[in-house]
């Protein structure tokens, strides 16, 4: 039903989420970041609780995959769940249950996780794990691994919301933009980042 990137710039430490699905709100549920610590989405059957434990588990100085695992083995619907983890220290760690509906998977690359459930064909990821790589500026590399996953499918239930969030790893301006209710939420996602950079 969703398909997102968590991801860490390797130079500067800055951390984020992108994400888009075919239901309103995916910002407020999907994607978790904290500065220093690093960035998760949870989706698929969404529990916040990965999102919102999984950081605890990270500044108590659990991996991902151990702070993954952690949170898997209490869970009765772990099957349904799809979460995805980076660290400020670029350690990865991901997981999609068997009860996700197809397509679902997930890829893992050099800096970045993307993954997504219900998604139109198994190109949405190859391609959203393609257009991270080919960018170079932080966000942009975000927002692109979001456009190019919609040009590849996406959900299958088309869009409805999206959101790009962006931590610095020591001072700076977060980013926390999204979009509710709109027929093409990853497009209007881009407008108001660029509305943004003209008024900085």
């Amino acid at each position: 039903m969703t398909f997102s990137i968590v991801a860490r710039h390797g130079k500067t430490l800055a951390l984020g989420v992108a994400t888009s699905t075919g239901i309103t709100g995916v910002g407020s549920r999907v994607p978790h970041v904290k500065r220093g610590v690093g960035a998760i989405a949870t989706q698929g059957l969404t529990e916040i609780a990965y999102g919102i434990r999984g950081l605890e588990l990270l500044e108590k100085g659990y991996t991902p995959q151990r702070a993954l695992e952690e949170m898997l083995k209490g869970d009765p619907a772990r099957e349904h769940r799809q979460v995805i983890i980076i660290d400020v220290y670029g350690n990865k760690a991901a997981f999609t249950g068997r009860e996700n509906l197809d397509f679902k998977g997930h890829i893992i690359g050099d800096k970045y996780i993307v993954a997504g459930n219900m998604l139109a064909n198994e190109n949405v990821l190859k391609e959203m794990a393609r257009a991270f790589e080919r960018e170079h500026e932080f966000a942009e590399k975000l927002l692109a691994t979001l456009e190019a996953g919609q040009r590849a499918g996406g959900d299958v239930r088309g869009g409805r919301s999206a959101a790009l969030v962006i931590v610095p790893y020591e001072t700076g301006r977060s980013l926390n933009l999204k979009v509710d209710d709109s027929l093409d939420p990853i497009k209007d996602l881009r407008r108001v980042f660029e509305k943004r950079l003209m008024t900085e």
